[in-house]
């Protein structure tokens, strides 16, 4: 397994609280523009107790010292007591650990909490490498029984690669920009049967609601109180945990500002429905949404069609819109490999694991040929 690579940055520490290494310490490194690994999602995350103490992400921030004390690289990192918010699934080999008398949990993660949105996690001057000799040593001096650096960039998935690390491959769905005027400018790239889909589908979507977006400034605090109740009803469909609190959005809202927006759907002025998404340097992301109403294809319209059109009217370059969901390839959305870097020390573990992606690497890699294949878009040039 990968050893410890020659140290540019021998000073490496841990810490619990990210106000300890501080805001310009931390976006000094975190400098990507990808808002889910600034301080600002970070810090908002921390203080409003959607990680922390009772949440199973206990933060441990990691830094490699640089010349005059200031961090030269930094990772977001979290000892997990459980495997929920990750988005990259791997109960299986805990329990399979666990079956064999192992130990899984706690385990080091390096990730954006509850947001499967590929960018960069091993952030600042520090080679992958050096920062995953650092990582090793963090897992080794605290007994964690391995390190997953989850929704990495391809060169970070790469060069974790190449210092011994186990490599995972995943899919998303992201809608691209070709340069297009406006949505009909988009609706007539996709073939005649699609076209004629997503019209009638904005159309029973749209009918008796008004719709606007906002951005964080103009998002009251009332606002944000309606939001999570939308949020509320998307986790209770989904008998899934509400993992953010209500502190977290009025946050994130004050602390990141413009970049995050907020798609409202409205019935005679009281909001039913909402999308929240953050902005990137030239991405949409797509992040939560919920509605108190039962609309067909609302979802469609808030969290897809409405994004492609923000998308094409601030000129940017794509809209991810979250982890899973084949259904979004008809809606002009298309097969993109996402990655994941795991370092498992047990070596039974470790080879067992690194079996089993392999056979997965060559089916997501065949379902992307497959399900791009069955996309929208004209095949006549148009």
């Amino acid at each position: 397994m990968g050893g410890m690579a020659d140290q540019t940055f021998p000073e490496a520490r841990i810490y619990s609280r990210i106000a300890e290494i501080g805001q310009e310490a931390w976006d000094g490194c975190a400098s990507s523009g990808n808002p889910f690994t600034s301080y600002a999602f970070l810090s908002a995350l921390e203080d409003s107790g959607s990680v922390g103490e009772g949440t199973g992400w206990h933060p441990r921030y990691l830094a490699l010292g640089g010349p005059g004390g200031a961090p030269a690289a930094v990772a977001p990192a979290y000892a997990k007591t459980h495997s929920y918010g990750e988005y990259v699934f791997d109960q299986g080999w805990a329990q399979a650990f666990t079956q064999a008398g192992g130990r899984y949990y706690p385990k080091l993660q390096v990730a954006a909490p509850f947001s499967p949105v590929p960018g960069p996690r091993l952030l600042g001057r520090a080679s992958p490498a050096e920062m995953a000799a650092a990582l090793e040593a963090a897992r080794a001096a605290r007994h964690y029984s391995s390190v997953h650096v989850t929704f990495c960039t391809r060169t970070e998935w790469e060069e974790l690669g190449a210092a011994g690390w186990l490599r995972r491959l995943g899919m998303q769905f992201h809608w691209e920009n070709r340069a297009y005027a406006d949505f009909e400018a988009f609706l007539a790239a996709l073939s005649s049967r699609k076209r004629k889909a997503v019209r009638r589908e904005r159309r029973e979507a749209r009918e008796g609601l008004q719709f606007r977006t906002l951005h964080g400034p103009e998002i009251t605090p009332g606002l944000w109180r309606v939001f999570y109740e939308f949020y509320l009803s998307t986790v209770e469909r989904k008998w899934g945990g509400a993992y953010l609190t209500p502190e977290f959005f009025p946050l994130l809202g004050a602390r990141l500002g413009g970049r995050v927006v907020l798609m409202l759907a409205e019935r005679n002025g009281r909001p039913v429905a909402g999308a929240l998404n953050l902005l990137g340097e030239g991405v949409l992301y797509g992040r939560n949404w919920g509605a108190v109403e039962d609309v067909p294809f609302l979802h469609f319209e808030l969290c897809y069609y409405q994004a492609i059109e923000y998308a094409i009217a601030h000129g940017l370059a794509r809209v991810e819109a979250g982890a899973q969901g084949e259904h979004k390839i008809q809606r002009g959305y298309l097969p993109r490999p996402t990655y994941s870097a795991h370092f498992i020390a047990h070596r039974g573990l470790r080879e067992a694991v690194a079996r089993f992606l392999e056979v997965e690497r060559r089916e997501i890699a065949a379902a992307m040929v497959a399900l791009e294949r069955e996309g929208p878009y004209r095949q006549d040039g148009g």
